[in-house]
């Protein structure tokens, strides 16, 4: 088992499920819970040698490019509808992560 990989995959999955939560919900703590597990995710992608990994950190990082800056339209600017529409951004981008995270996944047992 390759657990790099179960981490990376851990941590995409509780990004759009914390991402989701704040849909349902929109409280600032699961945007920031939401945002920091994305940011973790981003960071274990980037040592990450497979042969679409440059997608996979390229959608982790454009949902972090989403979930700050609706943290910051939420807290500071009281904007829950771009906040929103940001969440919903990240959470295409992670749905699209998990989507190359299969086809990566498909490949390597075909390679065998």
């Amino acid at each position: 088992m390759q657990w790099g990989k179960v981490f990376y995959i851990f941590f995409t999955l509780m990004s759009l499920t914390t991402s989701a939560a704040f849909l349902y919900d929109e409280h600032l703590v699961a945007l920031f819970v939401a945002g920091s597990v994305n940011v973790i995710s981003t960071i274990l992608k980037i040592g990450v040698r497979n042969t679409l990994s440059a997608e996979l950190l390229a959608g982790s990082l454009v949902a972090d490019l989403h979930l700050i800056p609706a943290f910051f339209a939420l807290k500071f600017y009281d904007q829950h509808t771009l906040a929103v529409g940001l969440v919903i951004g990240a959470v295409v981008a992670n749905v699209y992560t998990i989507i190359i995270s299969m086809i990566e996944s498909s490949k390597e047992k075909a390679d065998f």
